[in-house]
This record gives C-alpha cells, sequence and structure tokens, in this order.
C-alpha cells in the first residue's frame, strides 16, 4: 500500500495511478505487501544504505547512499562531495526514487526473504550550520556502533562547507517475503 506523509493510504485509480507526476502501479502480488507505515519506516530506520534513482535529460542514474533515516520528519538524510555527477543530477531535477532493502540470503530451499521499502520524494540541499549538524547527528546514530563520540567530535564551524542533502518523503511503499 503506497502511503503519503502521515502514513494516510494514497487513493488510487486501479491499476495506475499518479503521485507528483510519477506513474504508480498497484502491488502485484498483495501477499507480499507491507501495509503498516511503522514496519516500514523501521526499514528505512534500519538499513545502512538507501539506493536512489535520478534522471537529468532523459539520461538516468543510479547512486547508493549510506544515510541517516528521521522519522520525525520522515526524511532521509546524506551528504556527499561538493561537486560531481550525483548533484549535477539532483540540481537538473530534484525528485528521486530510492529503495531500501533488508536481504536475508537464500535459504537451503532455495527461497530468498527479503524486506525492501521504496520511497518518492524531493532532495533539498541544507544550508544551515544547526541542520546540517542534526542530519550528521542522525546519520551518525544510525550508522556507528558507538555514535556518541563521534558526535562530541563534531564542530560546528567544520559543517560551513559540507554538502548535505534531506529527502523529504512523499510516499512510501513496501515488500516482504518470508520463506515458507
Amino acid at each position: 500500500m503506497l502511503v503519503d506523509v502521515l502514513g494516510n493510504p494514497l487513493i488510487r485509480v486501479y491499476p495506475e495511478f499518479e503521485v507528483l507526476g510519477v506513474m504508480m502501479y498497484h502491488m502485484r502480488r498483495k501477499e507480499y505487501e507491507i501495509t503498516d507505515i511503522d514496519m516500514m519506516k523501521r526499514v528505512l530506520a534500519s538499513t545502512k544504505y538507501v539506493t536512489i534513482a535520478l534522471c537529468k535529460n532523459g539520461e538516468p542514474y543510479l547512486v547508493t547512499l549510506s544515510h541517516g533515516y528521521d522519522a520525525k520528519r520522515n526524511c532521509i538524510y546524506f551528504h556527499c562531495a561538493r561537486e560531481g555527477k550525483k548533484l549535477d543530477y539532483v540540481r537538473a531535477n530534484d525528485k528521486v526514487w530510492g529503495q531500501a532493502m533488508i536481504d536475508e540470503g537464500y535459504t537451503e530451499e532455495c527461497n530468498q526473504p527479503y524486506t525492501s521499502v521504496q520511497f518518492l520524494g524531493k532532495v533539498t540541499f541544507l544550508e544551515g550550520v544547526d541542520e546540517k549538524l542534526q542530519a550528521l547527528t542522525c546519520m551518525i546514530r544510525q550508522l556507528n556502533k558507538n555514535p556518541e563520540k563521534a558526535i562530541a567530535d563534531l564542530k560546528p564551524e567544520n559543517l560551513k562547507n559540507l554538502t548535505v542533502g534531506r529527502i523529504d518523503i512523499e510516499c512510501l511503499s513496501g515488500k516482504q517475503y518470508k520463506a515458507k
């Protein structure tokens, strides 16, 4: 089930519908569909990486990012270099489609259990040092085993020239296959 940022089901016209100008499709295998918004948010909060699809002038680009998920703001933070291909694509088109995945590996029966969450969102680059500090704190808490020292070492004066992006999530969908 696709949901908006408040967890409300998006109204759909079967078999497809549009969100933010992107054509969305229904889940073909309903038995695998995740309908629990909290479960989808837990996946985003527990994975270390998301992969996002970008497009510029009709040319696709796929990039995997380490990230931090902020459940209160329903957004994903990432940081990157101040220039490069990813930034060129985002500046040309701030709309992204992304995925976080938990792969549980193959079972003895050759099944492959997994949980995936996909999202549609828009990228904004942060300007203020306070929001950059909040974003990095979120990322460090999600990515580091012992985050408190790394957070304590963050210096606001070092964040001025750091490029930090925020993906504001517009809708989520999830799919889960459990081995029988």
